[in-house]
């Protein structure tokens, strides 16, 4: 048996706004420092209660598997956790784009589980649901913790930074870059000389940004390496995640606005606010 009635819930994606590889651990995991800020780019999930104890992904995406489906999984991974006997049906808006570095699957998941403990009334901290997160992705806990910040470990070990407000020019090259493909290639380059784990943090007051994976990512793709030169004509973009995504930042609307319309012609992309927290971020 289902509620008919739907509850919507927002999703932001995110920016990195550097991202330094800085080692990686015995089990495979690299080990990060980064310096993630949610844009009020968004998906949107809907939820209705089901007593039947079912999860139902109304609208499954293309290609992906149920069970391997984040949103499904975070529901069930957050029945096992509690023990709730209910269920919900899940309706997936996507409008972050897939394999972008935007973080949309691993906002998708957090969102599941911030809305399905408040709706099944789980009771569980966020502290508990970012442990819960980190099962499904290193990307999940950060958009529970609700905060901008800074990620180090695997990106779990999480600290609130205050950024001043910001627009983003943010362009999509028309590839889909497996993230798990770039930190193999990056991890070979290691290994074989070509690149090296960062030792030394960028500070966050200089404007001197990185991103390990770029370097990487515009050898194996060159539309994002395209996307960058664009992009350089008009300030110094990097690129977001293991990509393909790549950002500017701008003072104000207008600037973004104006960069944004000289490329639109050749890229497709978007202009964002940069968010001062998670929308669903409640200051617990």
């Amino acid at each position: 048996m289902t509620d008919s009635v739907f509850h919507s819930f927002p999703a932001p994606a995110k920016l990195n706004l550097n991202l330094l590889i800085t080692g990686k651990r015995d089990d495979g995991y690299h080990l990060l420092d980064s310096d993630f800020r949610f844009i009020d780019l968004c998906d949107s999930i809907d939820i209705a209660l089901r007593d039947d104890g079912d999860i139902v992904l109304l609208n499954p995406i293309p290609g992906v598997p149920l069970d391997s489906d984040l949103t499904v999984r975070a529901a069930r991974l957050l029945q096992q956790a509690s023990g709730s006997t209910l269920g919900a049906s899940l309706r997936l808006h996507k409008r972050i784009p897939m394999g972008g570095g935007l973080g949309g699957g691993s906002s998708d998941a957090a969102t599941v589980l911030l809305a399905l403990n408040r709706l099944w009334g789980c009771g569980l901290s966020r502290a508990a649901l970012m442990q819960l997160g980190v099962q499904l992705g290193a990307d999940v806990p950060v958009f529970i913790f609700g905060r901008n910040a800074r990620a180090t470990g695997i990106g779990e070990q999480l600290s609130e930074i205050s950024l001043p407000a910001a627009w983003y020019v943010v362009l999509h090259p028309t590839v889909h870059v497996p993230t798990a493909t770039v930190f193999k290639e990056f991890s070979r380059q290691v290994l074989t000389g070509q690149a090296s784990f960062s030792t030394m943090r960028t500070l966050a007051t200089t404007p001197q940004k990185q991103n390990d994976l770029q370097s990487v990512v515009c050898q194996m793709y060159p539309a994002v390496n395209e996307a960058l030169s664009a992009l350089r004509e008009c300030g110094s973009p990097l690129m977001t995640g293991s990509g393909a995504c790549v950002f500017l930042e701008c003072g104000n609307e207008d600037q973004a606005k104006t960069v944004y319309q000289s490329l639109s012609s050749r890229f497709s992309g978007f202009v964002a606010k940069g968010l001062a927290a998670h929308p669903m971020f409640d200051g617990e």
